[in-house]
């Protein structure tokens, strides 16, 4: 068996629990149908029909991947819920305690306390990405992987998480990991989607699917068309138009 069937043949177990059975048996019966041509032929596959059996395993995997993105999206919102319903009695058990026993000026007091914190926790926030940001800056970009990666699991809510999945997702790019990086881009544009690095993210992902070669460039120029179609004020806008005239 040649690389391009041995390739096929070990992804396909590792896609089972991400799509249907009968995706999976499908695309498992055509590398088998390759095979036996081959055998019965004496020479190989089309390469045509190989780069076509290649992409599908690689949308099915991308879809499996984009599934579990959607679970943690929605294990975030049920854990920010969760947060928000404790914050809430917890104000309600202050407010209470306020209302009783409080001194003239406690209030004043409490309420300048928990500003100072909140203002600290947000500068702690801001130093967290600042320091994983400047990874990026001195190509550093496996560290920088993992620092924004801690950033988002740390801080899920904050207002640079779009920022900071922005740049991970380009860590990936520059260390040449083009289908990560592609993925990574996605989850921008699907959590973020009205968010400041969305168009960015969009326009890069086709980038990335280029760099994939030929085979790519459908799902490229889709890409370069939702730029133009979902963010046409963008600064990408152009760019991207620019690429659909060359593809």
């Amino acid at each position: 068996m040649n690389r391009g069937y041995a390739a096929l043949v070990l992804a396909l177990p590792l896609l089972t629990g991400c799509v249907t059975v009968a995706e999976f048996r499908k695309v498992q019966r055509d590398v088998i149908d390759l095979k036996r041509n081959q055998v019965q032929g004496g020479g190989g596959a089309p390469t045509e029909r190989l780069a076509d059996l290649a992409v599908r395993l690689d949308a099915l995997e991308q879809e499996g991947e984009q599934l579990r993105g959607r679970l943690e999206v929605a294990e975030h919102r049920a854990s920010e819920a969760l947060r928000e319903a404790r914050a809430a009695r917890q104000e309600g058990a202050n407010g209470a305690v306020e209302s009783g026993a409080a001194a003239p000026g406690e209030g004043a007091e409490a309420g300048s306390e928990v500003a100072a914190g909140g203002n600290a926790a947000l500068s702690e926030e801001l130093a967290a990405y600042k320091a994983a940001r400047s990874l990026w800056s001195s190509s550093e970009w496996e560290a920088c992987v993992d620092r924004l990666g801690e950033f988002l699991q740390t801080h899920p809510s904050s207002v640079y998480a779009d920022d900071a999945a922005y740049w991970r997702a380009d860590c990936y790019f520059q260390q040449g990991n083009y289908k990560k990086a592609i993925l990574r881009f996605d989850d921008v544009v699907t959590r973020y989607p009205n968010g400041n690095k969305a168009a960015d993210a969009l326009y890069r992902e086709g980038e990335a699917l280029l760099r994939l070669g030929p085979a790519y460039s459908t799902a490229a120029r889709k890409a370069f068309e939702r730029v133009l179609s979902e963010y046409p004020d963008s600064d990408r806008a152009a760019e991207a138009k620019q690429q659909l005239e060359l593809l």
